[in-house]
């Protein structure tokens, strides 16, 4: 990918002087610049003369609402309120249908303990504690059912390496498109049915305020449209005009 034809203004989501969400693609990485791949922080449309540092990582192949923060000040507020669970995370999620025996509850928390595997660059969910695991938790909703695939919403406790992924691997689940974790076949563009549908953070200019930002799937499709309600839904709570 590149981004001579940069069209990243069109996809952010929030924007003020102290950070800004923009509707990720699959395919373009949040930190560093991997070869071959969009870089976000990179593109001239999402600098806009301020750094751009993201505040929480989405994996490659993952799309949706993803926070960067432009200033040292704003970038410490926001990892500060990520580490002491003030931002709430929903993701939705289409995945293959499970075999017949394979009961899943309709709703619930998954707690697990995540270990990564850094050469593989892959994660591995473990029911209890071993060497160099970390404590990783999530909530979940099934939210419909289709002839092969079903949908399921996500609420992201903890923000471990490919956590969720992993802690549904190890159900026997596989997110549509995610070979690594065990799905039958890629997703075109090698991307995963894995979506950061809302996003909520305390305001870093006002820390008393709240920023919700909801992002639709950057490519929508038959199968979003029964994944994802309609959207983008922008609120900025208790905030007055800076």
């Amino acid at each position: 990918m590149n981004d001579s034809s940069d069209d990243t203004t069109a996809r952010i989501l929030y924007e003020d002087s102290h950070c800004f969400v923009i509707n990720k693609r699959p395919g373009e990485a949040v930190q560093g610049n991997p070869q071959g791949m969009a870089s976000l922080p990179g593109m001239p449309a999402v600098r806009k003369g301020f750094r751009a540092v993201s505040v929480h990582r989405l994996d490659v192949p993952v799309s949706g609402a993803c926070l960067f923060a432009r200033t040292s000040k704003s970038l410490s507020f926001l990892n500060t309120a990520f580490a002491e669970g003030q931002v709430e995370k929903y993701y939705r999620a289409i995945l293959e249908k499970p075999p017949a025996d394979l009961r899943i509850p309709e709703a619930g928390e998954l707690v697990h303990w995540i270990k990564t595997d850094a050469i593989r660059n892959k994660s591995l969910a473990y029911p209890e504690p071993v060497s160099g695991s970390k404590k990783g938790t999530l909530q979940y909703r099934i939210t419909g059912w289709g002839e092969r695939y079903f949908f399921m919403e996500i609420k992201l406790i903890t923000g471990r390496h490919h956590q969720i992924r992993a802690q549904l691997a190890a159900l026997g689940l596989c997110i549509k498109g995610d070979l690594k974790y065990g799905a039958r076949r890629s997703e075109p563009g090698g991307g995963i049915r894995l979506h950061s549908y809302s996003l909520s953070f305390p305001n870093p200019a006002q820390p008393e305020a709240r920023i919700h930002v909801t992002a639709p799937p950057p490519v929508r499709d038959r199968l979003w449209d029964h994944a994802l309600p309609d959207g983008p839904v922008i609120s900025v709570e208790g905030a007055q005009e800076i």
